[in-house]
């Protein structure tokens, strides 16, 4: 006798949908703007989230311990619900934190995991620093070199990232790099860089389009020494792993590509938020606007691009929905199914922004309406964490066995 079949959330995942969603609405809302225009990293949202356990470790890891995958993305909607920018600023720090969790050791996690953090007091913010200036989506381009010091039992790092989630501010940043070029992305590794490292430093943050909020800025490696046990997952697993490369036996793709695969369907879901908010505004408005003595949702070329925002929405949300569950249960992306939830999430994140502002006309255009705020944030979901194009490549690759370029 089969199990019975539910799509519906459990009262422990709709505690925490709400649980967010009121903090995106009393918090995260009203700064938006401000943070947008002033385009700096919000520490004093970023420290409300941390005193009410919303920026932490310990958030992190009761979402991702839900068997269903669900309660990190629903959680996430509802964060980017509020703001993109803000949202980044709170949940950037994922990202370095997703790369030690999934490479580091135990006791790695244990010691830099909660300094990617800090306190409530004094938070703190991690990073993830692995596209580079000529390299972008093609991992195997990456010149960031690492070379180990064995006399000193250091690593000394050298090289440039470029357009990195709190690059530059972090407490904690967690850094790729090659250690033999002649095995191209299986010949890289990610280190821990521990704060205060000399060698270590950054111009400051990148004027952007959208999400503005969130800090973003390119990292440069001059001569940064580490210790050598701070490569993720310790020297000795590193040198078992590039000896199997060697003999031509299978190993593990690189630290970037395994950090992006457990993010996908969160980034995903990042850009469901937009769309969402963006989607309810127009909603709104075209009950309460009124031309040629009716509302415009009375008109059927509003009321259709409507439905087709909402329709669009729903479908972008049961892939990102199934691309979660089948990550925390271990089951392979056999077609590219985490590609798949990035690519059409993104996709219509840009899409249902732009509808937006399109439903508001003239209103849709000028600050004092956010759908413009949301249609500039929109973009970046086409192109970070893997290009559009990127994604569909991952996925043609998946479906045909080709090795298609």
């Amino acid at each position: 006798m089969s199990a019975e079949f539910s799509l519906d959330l459990s009262e422990e995942q709709r505690e925490l949908r709400d649980w967010v969603h009121g903090f995106a609405e009393e918090v995260v809302r009203p700064a938006a703007a401000e943070w947008d225009e002033r385009e700096e990293t919000p520490w004093p949202v970023i420290q409300e989230a941390a005193k009410i356990g919303l920026y932490s470790f310990e958030y992190l890891a009761n979402t991702w311990a839900d068997p269903t995958g669900l309660s990190m993305v629903l959680a996430t909607e509802e964060l980017f619900w509020g703001d993109a920018g803000i949202g980044l600023a709170i949940m950037g720090t994922a990202l370095g934190v997703a790369a030690i969790y999934g490479s580091g050791t135990p006791e790695q996690m244990v010691e830099w995991v909660p300094q990617c953090f800090g306190t409530p007091e004094d938070p703190k913010v991690g990073a993830f620093c692995s596209t580079e200036p000529e390299a972008g989506s093609d991992v195997g381009a990456m010149r960031t070199r690492a070379v180990y010091d064995e006399a000193n039992d250091e690593w000394v790092l050298n090289g440039q990232k470029t357009y990195a989630t709190n690059g530059g501010i972090a407490n904690v940043h967690v850094v790729t790099a090659v250690i033999d070029p002649a095995l191209g992305s299986r010949g890289q590794a990610a280190f821990i860089i521990p704060p205060g490292t000399k060698g270590l430093s950054s111009p400051g943050k990148t004027k952007k389009l959208g999400i503005r909020a969130s800090h973003t800025a390119d990292v440069f490696l001059d001569d940064v020494r580490i210790p050598g046990h701070l490569v993720l997952g310790g020297r000795e697993k590193l040198e078992e792993r590039l000896a199997s490369v060697r003999e031509g036996k299978s190993a593990k793709g690189s630290a970037s590509m395994r950090t992006f695969e457990l993010t996908r369907p969160s980034v995903g879901a990042q850009a469901l938020g937009i769309a969402r908010a963006a989607y309810e505004y127009a909603l709104d408005y075209a009950k309460t606007r009124v031309q040629f003595g009716r509302p415009i949702v009375e008109n059927q070329a509003i009321a259709f691009t409507l439905a087709d925002m909402r329709m669009e929405i729903d479908a972008a949300r049961l892939l990102v929905w199934r691309a979660a569950w089948m990550g925390k249960n271990n089951r392979p992306f056999a077609a590219g199914e985490g590609s798949m939830s990035k690519l059409k999430a993104g996709e219509v994140a840009v899409a249902v922004t732009e509808k937006a502002v399109q439903v508001l006309g003239g209103a849709g255009y000028v600050r004092e309406h956010p759908v413009q705020r949301w249609y500039r944030d929109a973009k970046i979901y086409t192109i970070f964490e893997g290009t559009s194009e990127i994604q569909r490549l991952v996925i043609a690759r998946a479906i045909s066995g080709a090795q298609l370029r």
